[in-house]
């Protein structure tokens, strides 16, 4: 696998400022003369309006989960459509800060790729469950939130013109990155065999899977546990999918960032694992997934140093690195959750419990309103089909599931996500879903269910 020419090279700041300049950038040739026309604002105001943007950036001026905050804000609805837990951070984790902001070097700079204590714990935490030793220095980069480990895999390895497969429904931001990197986005989706009210029923069509890989397959990026469907991939399923990306040369990404979300009873398995996987796949985490802290903003990838050293070369020319204080106290965390790996007080352990109880508490009040659900085995999210409401809109211009929550957040005060949001293709395969987020306090649950129970009777 060849990284993309972008990170070929690693240029010093002022060869970057010299040899990469974007067409913004070159527009500051242009300053002499817009300083003289600084007397004189319309002037400047004119000629500004002349700049145009970058084309990548084009097309990408809106942001769903933007769109869908403000409107739960506005009508002050309970939030159940975006993803983030609203309840306290265990207390362990506020006794890390407290030690933390006692350490000097901790409100410096550190390590680009990863503040050492960090890359070292991730990798005592990984090395057991993937079955080998992860070099912390090497096959680790911490990144600002999962987000930026997604983008820089990803920024790492497109060209212009690559194919990158997505299992669809799939996170937003996938197909966005792929399309300003100049990629091409080729879906494949998840669909429900037999029983749609199992997420364990939606399954790849094996043939379809691969019949979308081509000579220009670059990447496939996929999830597990599943958002927004709740799905956890077999053993067997990523077997599959490893042979098929072997046989294509294909790099895998795995965004797992809700490992730590999975059911009691249930097992969350890693491609990495698989035989002869590993050479191939980076893998994402999340510390404000695997925490409940999503306001930290820290995540990181791993993965070989082949793979990994390109994504951290994206990583250092862009944020450089993420916050000390907060890789610190994530540190403290994880070497908790090493030393108490599967037993009761491992808050990875209760994590789990804690999403299951939630889920059920939602699942009951959809069930008993009459709506069909799919069951979810991880991760933070319901999907809810809206059929049973009876509700009628016009779709000649806007998605039935889109007016739906618009619906339901204006006149219900419940704010939910539609799940053709998630789709870059077969949106078809929507329905009338919604989805919902289960990773709330247990009074914001109580809450959407009286509202969900109301609005079905």
């Amino acid at each position: 696998l060849s990284p993309s020419s972008r990170c070929l090279t690693t240029l010093s700041p002022s060869s970057r400022c010299l040899t990469t300049l974007s067409p913004s950038s070159r527009c500051l040739s242009a300053l002499p003369s817009v300083s003289r026309c600084s007397s004189n604002l319309p002037a400047l105001s004119r000629s500004l309006s002349t700049i145009a943007p970058a084309e990548r950036v084009i097309g990408h001026e809106k942001n769903l989960w933007v769109e869908y905050s403000a409107l739960a804000v506005k009508h002050q609805a309970v939030n159940l459509g975006q993803g983030f837990p609203d309840f306290d951070p265990p207390q362990f984790i506020k006794d890390a800060w407290s030690e933390a902001v006692e350490v000097p070097s901790t409100h410096w700079y550190t390590r680009g790729q990863g503040y050492p204590r960090l890359v070292t714990a991730l990798s005592d935490l990984y090395s057991p469950e993937i079955g080998r030793t992860i070099d912390p220095l090497n096959e680790v980069v911490v990144t600002v939130g999962a987000y930026e480990a997604l983008y820089s895999a990803l920024t790492a390895f497109i060209n212009p013109g690559d194919e990158v497969i997505l299992i669809e429904p799939h996170f937003d931001s996938y197909s966005v990155v792929v399309d300003m990197c100049g990629g091409k986005s080729v879906y494949v989706p998840l669909r429900p065999v037999g029983d749609p009210s199992d997420s364990d029923n939606w399954v790849l069509d094996r043939a379809e899977f691969e019949a979308a890989f081509t000579k220009k397959s670059k990447i496939l990026v996929f999830n597990t546990p599943h958002n927004p469907v709740g799905k956890l991939f077999t053993e067997e399923e990523l077997e599959f999918i490893a042979a098929v990306c072997e046989k294509h040369n294909v790099l895998i990404i795995s965004d797992e960032v809700y490992e730590r979300c999975v059911f009691p009873g249930r097992e969350h398995h890693r491609i990495a694992k698989i035989p002869g996987a590993w050479d191939r796949t980076i893998t994402i985490g999340s510390g404000g997934k695997s925490f409940s802290t999503t306001g930290y903003k820290l995540g990181w990838a791993y993965g070989p140093a082949e793979l990994i050293t390109r994504a951290q070369s994206v990583h250092q020319t862009t944020v450089y690195s993420a916050p000390t204080i907060l890789q610190d106290v994530l540190a403290r965390c994880i070497e908790r959750e090493v030393q108490l790996r599967g037993q009761p007080d491992s808050y990875h352990v209760q994590l789990g419990q804690m999403m299951q109880e939630g889920c059920h508490s939602l699942m009951a009040a959809c069930r008993e309103g009459g709506l069909d659900v799919v069951e979810p085995y991880g991760g933070y999210f319901l999907l809810v089909d809206t059929a049973p409401l009876g509700l009628e809109f016009d779709t000649s211009q806007v998605a039935y599931d889109i007016q739906c929550s618009h619906w339901l957040t204006e006149h219900k005060k419940l704010a939910t996500i539609p799940l053709s949001l998630f789709f870059g293709q077969n949106k078809s395969l929507s329905g009338k879903y919604i989805r919902l987020c289960f990773a709330k306090h247990p009074e914001t649950l109580r809450s959407g269910g009286e509202i969900i129970r109301k609005i079905c009777q």
